[in-house]
């Protein structure tokens, strides 16, 4: 494919001005810095090209690791809204499993401002061993003990853009870079062309990092793991209702 041939040195950062209700835009958020969000300026109607998210829309992956295990990843765009930072953000859950029994049970929150950009506003999440919850690790929510909220997708991606997509220290640092808009990828579910590229990463774990692409109307059709335990995630159903 194509998209493991890129090169994936990214040149400078590339800022977008983004809109978020009144006075000056703001870039978009990069590394720990905070940032100031006007509720007035931001919707739970998600309908950002390269993610739409109306209510009973449900994706279910294919999830397989480095070493050949297989997961079921369903992720479905819930009615809810939770109140962070004085803003309404919706609730997605996100449930992985393997061979019918839970492994992660999470609740991501969303929200879009008036430009179109995806803010990722924090996760509720819960691993599980055993029918049993072992772990949190990786909760946060924008707001709290310092964590603060980033762009999951921008609206106007360019080659080079880099940005935030989530921060708590120690706990959930995840970035990425958009590689390339003009992917071609094929999946169980379809083929797709123009496709948004991006690198994913974490300084939490340089040795990790992985591939997304994202298809217009779609959202997230394939995630490849490039290093790091490789893996490969691609969609299989889509259902809107």
């Amino acid at each position: 494919m194509r998209a493991l041939m890129l090169v994936t040195t990214i040149a400078a950062a590339a800022l977008l001005s983004v809109g978020c209700g009144g006075g000056e835009p703001a870039a978009l958020p990069q590394g720990s810095e905070p940032v100031e969000l006007d509720p007035a300026g931001f919707t739970i109607e998600i309908d950002n090209p390269y993610w739409p998210m109306a209510p009973g829309t449900t994706w279910v992956y294919s999830e397989t690791d480095g070493e050949g295990n297989e997961q079921r990843v369903e992720v479905t765009v819930t009615s809810e809204t939770k109140e962070i930072m004085g803003i309404e953000a919706r609730v997605i859950h996100d449930l992985v499993t393997e061979n019918g029994k839970p492994v992660e049970d999470t609740l991501d929150w969303y929200a879009q401002d008036a430009d179109g950009n995806i803010w990722y506003l924090g996760e509720d999440t819960k691993e599980y061993e055993n029918g049993r919850v072992v772990s949190t690790a990786g909760s946060w929510e924008a707001g709290v003990d310092g964590a603060q909220p980033g762009v999951i997708v921008p609206a106007a991606p360019e080659v080079g853009m880099t940005y935030r997509q989530e921060y708590y220290a120690g706990e959930a640092e995840d970035a990425a870079a958009v590689l390339s808009l003009d992917e071609w990828t094929q999946v169980p579910y379809g083929s797709f062309r123009d496709v948004l590229m991006t690198k994913d990463y974490t300084p939490l774990d340089p040795d990790v990092l992985e591939y997304k692409l994202y298809a217009r109307g779609i959202g997230p059709v394939l995630v490849l793991g490039v290093s790091g335990g490789g893996g490969r995630e691609e969609l299989l159903e889509l259902t809107k209702r």
